[in-house]
């Protein structure tokens, strides 16, 4: 087997320990994986890596490194754009026209050619895969997986974590050229492909229609040290005088600060109302960094320390209600409607209710739903939002239901063992599969086409 990804291996990055936690358990002798991410992979489930970075992009490269001949020293730009840099009305002209020039310039830099060095090419035939898995995600990540491919005279299964088909470059950057670009490198992955995964049901359904290949769903799953006991865990109620413990675990980007916000803001109508309650939000340092103060305001919301991989279990397990939330605005809940979260099947198997707090037609909010093991919210409401948040946070009989619920169903569907078992079978099964879509059926119609029609 033989990984392609941007991201490597790790226990501490949502594609990365998704990667970890599927091929947990795969023999180390039979997998190894090319990265381009600039970082050191976890060696605990793969052992064998290359990386090939700006290599693979000798335009960028050279463009970098006359930059960085000719930079004079002087103080860091600010740069303006993008979500965490203020409301658009408050931009400056200068940092508007940064923000549109980094938005050509990443275009351009993915238009621009890949070129795979001899020795990775040297390096991807000394592996012998059966099939190459690749998480994608840019143009460049397309040409690199089939070079892969192709260098190997395999199959590919693209892994598809968002629905990027449908956003990437659909702001139309380069004059139209990248997202012209992305889609005829996504056809030419699926003409190398033989198999599809999707991280939910939802996508794997909806790409088997689109794109006319079979789809499986895989997502994040749980190694079973991680699941509450189902014996002896319970939801435990609040000592008296204490707040009701909420926790939120994962990034604040995707528009889920502003979620988060209006939650506050329930939550603290709610501590006025005479209700003790208190959300605690554990987010990467970069995102801490950068959204931390849209939260800073809210009396009942705190910044609590970023976790590694091996603390997440045990935090998720010191609250009463776990929360997860995604963005209403529309470009974020069209990029997100088939993602999965990393953190959902963990949240279930730490056996704590799960409130959701996003659009109800999102994947990841129908999955909680479809678990019992949850409240979801699934509309802008906040009177709605307050109505559902003061239930759970008063009613610790149905949050211990709701937690059993849910690990019920995490143990049914997202055991790590289980899910590895099933992996393996459907990429044993792409591996037996011709490549490619398959032509459509032979109808009577196109059968006679061309005849003349009978008059």
């Amino acid at each position: 087997m033989l990984v392609v990804s941007g991201a490597a291996f790790s226990r501490d990055a949502g594609t990365g320990i998704t990667l970890s936690n599927l091929f947990g358990g795969w023999p180390q002798d039979r997998l190894a994986q090319l990265y381009t991410e600039d970082r050191e992979p976890s060696t605990d489930v793969c052992a064998t890596f290359a990386r090939t970075g700006i290599e693979i992009a000798p335009v960028e490269h050279h463009l970098i490194r006359l930059r960085k001949r000719t930079q004079r020293p002087g103080p860091a730009a600010v740069s303006g754009g993008g979500e965490g840099g203020g409301p658009a009305s408050s931009m400056t002209e200068p940092g508007r026209v940064r923000g549109w020039l980094r938005r050509e310039l990443s275009g351009f830099f993915d238009l621009t050619p890949v070129r795979v060095p001899a020795s990775i090419r040297e390096w991807l035939r000394a592996q012998r895969p059966e099939v190459v898995y690749a998480t994608l995600g840019s143009i460049r990540l397309m040409r690199l997986a089939v070079a892969a491919a192709r260098e190997c005279g395999v199959p590919l299964v693209p892994h598809f974590m968002d629905d990027w088909p449908t956003t990437l470059y659909a702001d139309g950057r380069v004059l139209g050229l990248a997202r012209h670009a992305a889609r005829a490198e996504l056809r030419t992955v699926l003409r190398h492909s033989s198999y599809g995964l999707g991280i939910s049901e939802p996508m794997a359904r909806e790409y088997e229609r689109r794109y006319g290949l079979p789809f499986a769903a895989f997502g994040n799953c749980v190694d079973i040290a991680d699941f509450a006991d189902p014996e002896g865990e319970r939801a435990h109620p609040s000592p008296p005088g204490t707040p009701v413990e909420l926790r939120y675990v994962g990034g604040l980007h995707l528009g889920r600060w502003r979620s988060l916000r209006r939650l506050g803001e329930a939550l603290g109508r709610l501590v006025t109302a005479g209700l003790p309650v208190r959300l605690t939000v554990h987010t990467p340092a970069v995102d801490a960094a950068r959204y931390g103060s849209r939260l800073a305001d809210l009396p009942a919301v705190r910044l609590g320390p970023s976790l590694t991989s091996r603390e997440v279990a045990g935090a998720l397990r010191q609250a009463d209600i776990l929360v997860h939330v995604e963005s209403f605005a529309d470009d974020d809940r069209t990029y997100t409607r088939y993602s999965l979260s990393t953190k959902i099947p963990q949240y279930l198997a730490a056996g704590r209710p799960v409130l959701g707090f996003g659009p109800a037609e999102l994947a990841s909010m129908a999955h909680l739903t479809d678990s019992g093991g949850g409240v979801v919210v699934g509309v802008d409401d906040p009177s709605l939002l307050a109505r559902d948040l003061s239930r759970l946070c008063r009613n610790a009989d149905l949050r211990d239901r709701l937690g059993r619920q849910g690990l019920d169903f995490a143990v049914r569907h997202h055991r790590a063992d289980q899910i590895a078992r099933r992996l393996a079978a459907v990429l044993s099964e792409a591996v037996q599969r011709p490549i490619g879509r398959p032509p459509a059926p032979r109808t009577e119609a196109s059968h006679h086409a061309g005849a003349p029609a009978e008059r």
